[in-house]
């Protein structure tokens, strides 16, 4: 009888060591957000989404709107306006904060886009940009 309890008594104390050492058993997985730039990407899914939240949102203060554009110049609601300067490097340059061309660091008094939004913003122009 004094086998069996102490037995039982030695499964009891490693049984319960099991669960100290779970994390290490079983880690929390780490997800981790991939910026894939070798599709197409398309302006209606992938760009108009970044241009809206950061150059013609007028809740955000963005002024590349209708009310904005006598500001800036320039109307990003109106696809052919975005795609002129998409394709003569001034929407790039303003994104990449890229000083040598004299031009502002946009979105205007905000913080700079992300590299994935920047990487699928200059391929989108590499397509073309394309109205897709």
């Amino acid at each position: 009888m004094k086998k069996i309890a102490l037995v039982a008594a030695t499964l009891l104390i490693f049984a319960g060591c099991y669960n100290d050492k779970y994390d290490k058993l079983y880690p929390t997985p780490v997800t981790t957000t991939t910026c894939d730039t070798n599709v197409t990407i398309s302006y209606a899914n992938d760009i108009e989404p970044i241009i809206s939240a950061n150059c013609y949102n007028p809740s955000a203060g963005n002024c590349h709107n209708a009310t904005g554009s006598s500001t800036s110049g320039y109307n990003y609601e109106i696809f052919t306006v975005l795609q002129a300067n998409a394709l003569n490097g001034d929407l790039l340059t303003d994104i990449t904060w890229n000083p040598t061309r004299g031009h502002h660091d946009m979105p205007l008094n905000g913080t700079q886009l992300s590299s994935c939004d920047i990487d699928k913003i200059a391929r989108w122009i590499t397509e073309g940009a394309p109205n897709n």
